[in-house]
């Protein structure tokens, strides 16, 4: 039964995200923006003005006052205030990753079932016109290569390049390829932080597709691309300047002296993004719609980021007894 009243929200994070949540919560038709908080009053009061609402001094005061929470904090802060936020009874929309371990994203994924709350958890790439475009084409991917570099910035060095940009492209590809991962070969290095900042990790999975994923933060430029060679063709995703092109045999432009290929292109000028995914977390919470990135979809895709992680360390563990690096 659909709910025709809004949703009563808050936003625990006052940083970035926290900010473009609270301004999204604000315009929102189906969304009533009860507050914000965050450790830094300060922080908290000059964005809650910004979006027309109230910087709470505790988060539990907050908590009384709404029915879901959008926790955009850093990285480590995510599971306590995603715990703290389902025992009180709300929804819970947090951004990635799903928490520091595997063993605390699994309990969010548990308690989050045992009590009926919502669970959604913030990979924004799901919710792009880009994936709902490749997902409808690519079926059967067989080698997959993804790539996301950008310029050095101090958001997101709380965790590694894997947590804080590879984890996209790696719950992006799970959605694909609807099997186990079986090994993975990784390397990574930090240079301008206490983390690593560039990272490759060579993903292999049950049926044999293969995925080839770079991340890096200390790039010249910034790069978000994916390539997919697949059974029903080849496609070539341009996140940056919104672009996509399906080589096939089915749909597009036929292509001359090509044995029957044809070339689709895609360009999206209008999709928002963030506001596809408060769409979706207010019709799931309101609506009873199926949750799009669900706890478990975020405990799939952590697990992936930390056993990508686990294998830099080991690699980086062999270079050391080589006399490689010191």
């Amino acid at each position: 039964m659909i709910e025709r009243r809004p949703l009563n929200v808050a936003i625990a994070g006052a940083g970035y995200f926290g900010r473009f949540h609270a301004l999204q919560a604000s315009r929102h038709k189906r969304e009533h923006l009860v507050g914000l908080y965050d450790s830094d009053h300060g922080r908290a009061q000059i964005v809650s003005r910004e979006a027309g609402t109230i910087a709470f001094k505790t988060y539990e005061d907050l908590l009384k006052q709404c029915d879901a929470v959008f926790i955009a904090s850093p990285a480590e802060t995510h599971y306590h205030l995603a715990r703290q936020a389902l025992e009180a009874g709300c929804h819970v929309m947090v951004e990635k990753p799903l928490a520091s371990t595997r063993e605390e994203g699994a309990e969010l994924v548990r308690y989050a079932e045992e009590q009926g709350r919502i669970l959604q958890v913030g990979h924004l790439l799901r919710y792009s016109a880009e994936h709902q475009a490749i997902s409808t084409r690519i079926k059967h991917p067989l080698y997959i290569e993804a790539t996301r570099i950008a310029p050095y910035k101090e958001r997101g060095t709380d965790v590694s390049v894997v947590l804080d940009l590879m984890i996209h492209d790696l719950d992006f590809i799970l959605s694909l390829v609807d099997s186990p991962i079986v090994h993975i070969d990784a390397m990574g290095a930090a240079v301008s932080s206490a983390h690593e900042d560039i990272a490759n990790a060579r993903v292999r999975f049950e049926n044999g597709c293969v995925a080839s994923i770079t991340a890096s933060r200390i790039s010249f430029k910034t790069e978000r691309r994916m390539r997919l060679f697949a059974q029903e063709g080849y496609l070539s995703a341009d996140f940056m300047s919104r672009k996509l092109t399906f080589i096939n045999r089915d749909e597009g432009i036929l292509l001359p002296s090509s044995n029957g290929f044809r070339r689709q292109s895609l360009h999206w000028k209008e999709h928002d993004n963030l506001a596809a995914e408060h769409d979706a977390f207010v019709a799931s919470c309101l609506d009873g719609a199926s949750v799009m990135v669900d706890g478990r979809a975020g405990l799939r895709a952590l697990d992936a980021a930390l056993r990508v992680g686990e294998e830099i360390q080991a690699a980086q563990a062999l270079v050391r007894q080589a006399g490689l690096i010191d």
